[in-house]
């Protein structure tokens, strides 16, 4: 913990959103790192350490520091997945705290939706799937979702609350690509994508980017915005490939929950809003689970009768989250991005009230890499 004291978030920022057909993913990364710095106050010429993962660069923080024209003493393109970027918040921790760097970027960008919905370096294969008709990554959460509800009970109207939930959340943030309100009905007569999941229980396909700045704390408390502090963290897999998974309806969430409350001293009673790595509805009921806001098999029940949604029990990515605000390839920065808004009091109409404590969480692969952050908006005594 000792680490995470002396650091804090100075600036957050999204690109430009869903059909960005004129920039393409490094543009999207710049734009965005751009807009953080001048948030926080801060100029290209104070980054000292860069990071960043890509499907579309295979030297992302490379081709970033040309870009922007910045010189790096410290870089860092750790790939898991979607959760690359919560663990480069706690990288850049560790680089700052040492004294690698003073001024930590980490950017992303994608042009997932002009470039028809492929995720440009992915080229894995895997014989023991390939041949069975898997489609990466739709089949592996479809058997997830229809192993919960074999095992659990789980509903379809409870598959379906989790897009209507965050389509609420979306209506209220004029930044999410879909903001129409949907019905039970309406996503569960969307188009059938993989059994049990139809077209609106999976994730948006959009462009976009985003970028966190994360400087010292002395620093970061001189600068334009109200700082954001990390309390817990925690990091963890099981496998890479879905049929080397231990168990489809327990992922290692619950490892990397465990870490960051154990870090930051709290537990998932504590927790004001959660912000999770919504790629398909199944995701969020078992990242409840396994973080604990529930026991295991109860997430359905647990979510239904608006529990997730605005004015529910816990609220639940409320920025409307992959499935209806942006989902451009990966998604972990973003939702640290909302979490710090929230913390800040800056989400408008979706504004959580007496917004403290926020859990961020990141998934990678197919529920592979699982990380998970606690953040406030005080210091941890």
């Amino acid at each position: 913990m000792s680490f995470f004291k002396d650091v804090a978030i100075a600036g957050v920022a999204e690109s430009e959103l869903g059909n960005v057909p004129h920039m393409n993913s490094v543009d999207l990364m710049a734009q965005a790192s751009v807009r953080a710095l001048q948030e926080a106050g801060l100029k290209k010429e104070d980054v000292d350490g860069l990071f960043s993962s890509s499907a579309h660069y295979s030297m992302p923080t490379v081709t970033l520091a040309e870009y922007m024209g910045i010189t790096p003493k410290y870089m860092d393109a750790t790939s898991i997945g979607g959760a690359s970027f919560v663990s480069h918040v706690a990288h850049a921790a560790q680089a700052i705290v040492s004294g690698m760097c003073e001024v930590a970027l980490i950017a992303y960008g994608s042009t997932q939706r002009t470039d028809g919905g492929g995720l440009a370096n992915i080229t894995e294969s895997n014989p023991f799937e390939d041949p069975f008709g898997y489609n990466d990554p739709i089949t592996a959460y479809s058997l997830a979702a229809q192993r919960h509800m074999f095992e659990f009970g789980t509903t379809r109207d409870q598959l379906s609350e989790v897009a209507v939930a965050t389509r609420k959340w979306a209506s209220m943030n004029e930044k999410a690509f879909k903001r129409d309100l949907i019905t039970h009905d309406d996503v569960k007569n969307s188009t059938l994508i993989s059994t049990p999941l139809t077209k609106l229980d999976c994730c948006l396909v959009s462009d976009g980017g985003a970028a966190l700045v994360l400087t010292t704390r002395e620093r970061a408390e001189k600068l334009n915005t109200k700082p954001t502090y990390i309390w817990g963290y925690g990091e963890s897999t099981t496998h890479r490939s879905i049929s080397n998974m231990p168990s489809l309806v327990h992922t290692a969430a619950i490892e990397s929950g465990k870490s960051a409350y154990q870090m930051a001293g709290v537990g998932p009673e504590d927790i004001q809003v959660a912000e999770l790595y919504d790629a398909f509805s199944i995701n969020v009921i078992l990242f409840l689970e396994d973080l604990g806001f529930c026991k295991k098999g109860e997430g359905g029940r647990f979510i239904s009768n608006g529990n997730i949604a605005p004015g529910g029990k816990l609220p639940v990515n409320t920025n409307g989250g992959g499935l209806s605000y942006c989902h451009p390839g990966m998604y972990g920065l973003f939702t640290i991005i909302e979490a710090v808004r929230q913390l800040r009091g800056e989400s408008g109409e979706r504004q959580v009230d007496n917004c403290n404590l926020a859990l961020a969480h990141g998934n990678g692969g197919v529920l592979s890499s699982e990380v998970t952050m606690v953040l406030s908006n005080e210091t941890k005594s």
